[in-house]
């Protein structure tokens, strides 16, 4: 049985696509390069465990993940009132952590990028004066996330199988390939499924606000899910692309 992205295409890509391959030329080199940056290049030789932990950033990325929500969880649910207590305590860990890369001069993106999520899901649940407003960027993060992957799925465009082609070095040549546009089609909707679950999910207890199980279903829909996904992705990336081995690299020498 055929994919969608698959269907009335055979293994060429559609007519007209060059503003669409001119488009995943840069979104696939600023994915790709993020995803080299987070240590997820299948053209190294490293381990699945290597390339897990190092995606999931070791124990300071785990850290600065999971801390800030833990504490605004804990402290909330002990005590509620007054609101700016718990919020207060998750941006302050957030910006602890910031502050540690940059004195360290370490790259403080990650940090930076959960406390400026931190800053803004505080400031909406202050102005609005519910707690449960504190995970409302997390609820829109995984409906973009979600739509964009199963959509770039759908179409033919897997935004996996864009960046894997660009750490790869072959771009979009992994098209007319049948074998990887499959591959890449099931990625996209699997990476696509872990957002739509989390939000099915959070998006009730959000809307009923259950503060306390919102924020520890949060964390355990998190790296828990996250990390065996990106081990899936690695792998099945790194069977689509074989290293060369030094008998094969001799031979054609």
């Amino acid at each position: 049985m055929s994919t969608p992205e698959e269907q009335g295409s055979g293994l060429e890509p559609e007519q007209g696509s060059g503003n669409a391959a001119s488009t995943s030329d840069l979104l696939g080199a600023a994915l790709g390069g993020a995803a080299r940056r987070a240590g997820l290049d299948p053209a190294e030789d490293a381990s699945t465990q290597k390339v897990v932990w190092s995606a999931m950033g070791g124990w300071r990325g785990i850290l600065e993940s999971v801390l800030p929500s833990l504490a605004f969880v804990v402290l909330f649910t002990i005590r509620p009132d007054p609101l700016i207590l718990s919020l207060g305590v998750s941006v302050g860990l957030a910006a602890v952590f910031t502050l540690v890369r940059l004195v360290q001069k370490s790259p403080p993106a990650a940090a930076l990028g959960g406390l400026i999520a931190a800053c803004a899901a505080a400031g909406l649940a202050l102005w609005t004066g519910r707690g449960a407003d504190n995970f409302v960027p997390g609820l829109i993060t995984n409906t973009v996330y979600g739509t964009a992957l199963l959509v770039s799925a759908l179409i033919g465009w897997s935004l996996i199988g864009i960046a894997a082609g660009f750490l790869m070095g072959e771009a979009t040549a992994w098209r007319t390939d049948r074998r990887k546009r499959r591959a890449f089609f099931w990625l996209g909707i699997a990476w696509a499924a872990l957002f739509f679950a989390r939000l099915a999910v959070q998006l009730p207890l959000y809307l009923t606000e259950q503060v306390t199980a919102l924020g520890t279903l949060k964390l355990i829909m998190g790296l828990p899910l996250f990390a065996p996904l990106i081990a899936v992705t690695w792998l099945v990336v790194r069977a689509l692309y074989p290293r060369e081995s030094p008998q094969d690299a001799a031979s054609t020498a």
